[in-house]
């Protein structure tokens, strides 16, 4: 035993001082929170494009109503989905989260874009090239800047519908061009009521409607309406899936490159002349248990003071669904086993491998193989009992991450014991399979193949 956790000390500080490990470990949560900062940022920092609207000849009077109209629609339907959601906030995180996600909605405002006054010479000119020639000039970069445009449209009819013509500054931007579109779309909806004898007041009235939707259930903490707390389970068990996908999978291969590495360096020849490859093998799996734990509780930690900070009230919730909920017990016991069965696996192909290349050849399939927990946990979110998802979850390779996406909509007992106990099952079949596998791989210089290592297995490296 005492070989065994002197393997694992060196396993753990082997990585656990390099600079490296610290940046990685603190780069996921800060690339987290800018992954999801960083849209907002460029939504709120886009310009605001100066328009001008102009109509071209009697056909087209009323247009540039509609378009006005639409604008001032667009920026009411917003300005109700931000009280929605600050309304919404302020019932899961009390005042202080209605006024952050109000602020943070109003940052992000609504389209930008600013219809201002044509003009004069493009308003005086002919319709045809002589005004498409003066809106080429205020697109382009000859004009002072104060006095550029970002896009000119022109509104006509055609076979009495309406229609535009839009000049932009930049080809790409089709910004104006979309909201040209749904705003004569309108129009034309809103005419053709018009002439079917609707009174306009209805269509507008019609337009506004938002109906008032309540979700109920009788297994909600009241017995009624669904609050943020009966939501919160579901939640919190779709991450703990993807966050225990995570955590295995960077843990085993973390375990299949150091394998690998001392094979190549023959450091584990020099091993094995002072333990034995079961201890080397055990104390490898238990140092990068002990590494991977640490990025958890890092991770864990950096999430559980954010989260008191910003929503304490959510953070209680949180605390109580993981405490009183079971949630936790769930997490360590999957994390375990899951752990166990991928670990020894890659510690087994490691053995095999001395180069990243012969490692990329098996990584490609398992990888393929394991992004389909990631498809199904955010079915098993919405619909746990489906039978797809049952299935898969009887499957041992995707026990652990089904299971914990599962886990807060209360599955039968029988699938909770019946696939635990399948998956400790097999993730100690696996200990012995790679257990021999390993110690015929650190042995050999024989490349990994399917006959190699069903010899290893059957001879156990003798």
């Amino acid at each position: 035993m005492k070989r065994v956790l002197l393997i694992a000390r060196r396993e753990f500080a082997a990585y656990a001082k390099t600079v490296g490990f610290w940046l990685s470990l603190l780069a996921f949560p800060i690339f987290g929170v800018l992954g999801g900062a960083i849209p907002a940022l460029m939504m709120s920092s886009e310009p605001v494009r100066q328009v001008v609207v102009v109509e071209e000849g009697p056909q087209a009077a009323g247009l540039t109503a509609a378009v006005h109209t639409a604008l001032r629609l667009d920026q009411e339907r917003r300005e109700e989905r931000r009280r929605e959601a600050a309304a919404e906030a302020e019932k899961k995180g009390g005042k202080a989260g209605a006024s952050a996600a109000g602020d943070a909605l109003r940052r992000l405002g609504g389209l930008r874009l600013q219809i201002v006054a044509a003009p004069a010479d493009l308003e005086a000119a002919a319709p045809g090239e002589a005004r498409e020639a003066i809106a080429r000039r205020y697109l382009g970069d000859d004009l002072p800047e104060a006095d550029q445009l970002d896009s000119v449209v022109l509104l006509n009819r055609v076979d009495g519908k309406p229609a535009a013509r839009v000049w932009t500054r930049r080809a790409t931007d089709d910004t104006v061009e979309d909201f040209i579109r749904d705003a004569l779309r309108g129009a034309n909806r809103r005419e053709a009521f018009n002439t079917a004898g609707i009174d306009p007041a209805v269509v507008e009235e019609v337009e506004h409607f938002r109906p008032a939707v309540t979700a109920l259930s009788p297994r909600s903490a009241s017995g009624g309406e669904v609050s943020f707390r009966d939501q919160l389970p579901g939640i919190i068990g779709l991450a703990s899936g993807f966050i225990l996908w995570s955590l295995i999978i960077t843990g085993a291969s973390i375990l299949l490159n150091s394998v690998m590495e001392e094979k190549s360096n023959k450091i584990l020849e020099v091993l094995l002349s002072s333990a034995s490859a079961s201890e080397i093998l055990t104390g490898k799996v238990l140092g990068v248990a002990m590494l991977t734990t640490t990025v958890m509780l890092v991770w864990g930690g950096i999430g559980a003071a954010g989260l008191i900070t910003a929503a304490p009230e959510t953070a209680a919730m949180v605390a109580e669904v993981l405490m009183e909920g079971g949630m936790i017990g769930y997490f360590i016991a999957y994390a375990v086993g899951g752990y166990l069965m991928y670990a020894v696996l890659f510690a087994a192909i490691g053995a095999f491998c001395e180069t990243p290349r012969d490692a990329q050849t098996l990584m490609g399939p398992i990888m393929m193989i394991l992004v389909v927990p990631l498809l199904v946990m955010q079915m098993a979110l919405r619909t746990p009992d489906a039978p797809v998802v049952q299935i898969l979850s009887w499957i041992p390779f995707f026990t652990p991450f089904l299971m914990s996406a599962r886990a807060p909509s209360e599955p039968p007992l029988f699938e909770v014991v019946g696939t635990m106990a399948g998956m400790f099952a097999f993730a100690l079949l696996m200990v012995w399979v790679a257990g021999r596998a390993f110690r015929a791989g650190a042995l050999s210089d024989v490349k990994l193949s399917w006959r190699s290592f069903a010899g290893a297995i059957r001879g156990g490296g003798k």
